[in-house]
């Protein structure tokens, strides 16, 4: 029986279909989206199940599950039955999911070209409805030694500053950096000010000893290499 709805509470389906008696039983690969949010609900209301308080989540548009990338506490919190507690939990999840993929990609990764980084950072920046921007520290090699942000904001002077790129670039002992930032407008065409930041960063690396090889923009599916277009 696979009709949840007939269920108040979780507690009173039977055993085999409890989210979490499934997953000990079978793994959490054997769990649907519902059922996996379920159990990070943790509980329902008095008149429906976590389950149903998921399937409300995952309806909130047509995007599913992938529109938990990008949400906000406050559309959560539209659900009759998600609090502020719940709707943390469900945001909490989401970004350590995030980091376990992007940390994940970024052992041992080797970059060879500009589609290596759009490979690295796609998934993770195409979606921010806000610029990132980023810098990918080299060891010598060109392996991804981390990924660490700068800011927060559409680019300027002002908060991409040569100092706090090249103060983690030394602390981390870097023998090379890549710039990458995204554009949410999905077009990642770069502006006269991207430009000009990324050249600017040029020359204070040379000072320092430590090359900027390339700046990335991440569009929606797309990207672009100031390297690649002979912009820099």
């Amino acid at each position: 029986m696979n009709d949840y709805c007939e269920y108040t509470t979780i507690k009173n389906m039977p055993m085999s279909e409890r989210p979490r008696e499934k997953m000990l039983t079978y793994g959490c690969q054997s769990l649907s989206n519902a059922e996996l949010l379920a159990i990070i609900l943790s509980s329902g209301t008095k008149d429906k199940t976590a389950i149903d308080l998921a399937r409300g989540i995952l309806n909130m548009s047509n995007e599913g599950l992938r529109f938990l990338t990008d949400c906000t506490i406050e559309e959560l919190m539209q659900i009759r039955g998600i609090g502020l507690a719940k709707a943390s939990q469900i945001l909490a999840a989401v970004e350590l999911g995030k980091r376990i993929a992007l940390t994940t990609n970024v052992n041992n990764y080797k970059i060879q070209g500009p589609e290596d980084v759009g490979n690295l950072l796609m998934e993770e920046m195409r979606y921010l409805n806000k610029e990132i921007f980023n810098i990918i520290l080299l060891n010598t090699k060109n392996n991804v030694i981390a990924i660490e942000n700068i800011s927060v904001g559409s680019l300027n002077a002002s908060i991409v500053h040569p100092r706090e790129v090249f103060n983690i670039a030394i602390r981390r002992s870097s023998s090379a950096i890549i710039l990458a930032h995204n554009h949410p407008s999905g077009d990642p065409k770069p502006s006269t000010e991207d430009i000009n930041i990324t050249k600017r960063l040029i020359e204070a690396g040379s000072i320092v000893g430590i090359n900027v090889l390339d700046h990335i923009i991440i569009g929606d599916g797309i990207y672009f290499s100031m390297k690649e277009k002979e912009i820099i």
